[in-house]
């Protein structure tokens, strides 16, 4: 587990890419957060990572896939009330997909969630600095995250 004080959004951003390029841009990251945490922010940071300046919010859509090499799947589960939705649109196709699958409020969807990923929680809101807590799930994700991502 790796814990880090984030004082502004561009800090956030630059996490979110660092993340995204220690996975080298394929894995699946589970974002946890109140509403105002920064997890779009940190998604932000991970799009960053591939090129994409513009992120679409997939709050109504569930998710947005962007045609980046890998793929990009941003995922919003917010507006679920089961794991049965996020299944009915073809999840388990997008987990077979090689590339990066990014999904916000993962908490309301737990059995959904593969057992090998990264666990980002962020806490804070407002103008407070954040704390994320980094929490690998898996061989790959605990030995790509051994030490701080940001050192």
């Amino acid at each position: 587990m790796i814990e880090r004080t984030i004082e502004t959004e561009s800090d956030m951003l630059a996490l979110g890419e660092h993340v995204a390029e220690r996975l080298d841009r394929r894995g699946f990251i589970a974002l946890y957060g109140d509403l105002g945490a920064g997890k779009s922010v940190f998604a932000r940071g991970v799009a960053r990572a591939f090129g994409i300046s513009h992120v679409s919010s997939p709050t109504f859509t569930i998710v947005c896939e962007y045609p980046t090499d890998p793929k990009l799947f941003h995922f919003d589960a917010y507006r679920l009330s089961d794991s049965d939705e996020l299944f009915a649109i073809g999840f388990d196709d997008y987990l077979r997909e090689d590339g990066m699958l990014l999904m916000e409020w993962a908490n309301r969807v737990p059995e959904a969630l593969p057992a090998d990923r990264l666990d980002v929680t962020i806490e804070g809101s407002g103008m407070e600095p954040r704390t994320v807590v980094i929490r690998p799930c898996g061989e790959r994700y605990e030995e790509v995250f051994h030490e701080d991502p940001c050192v």
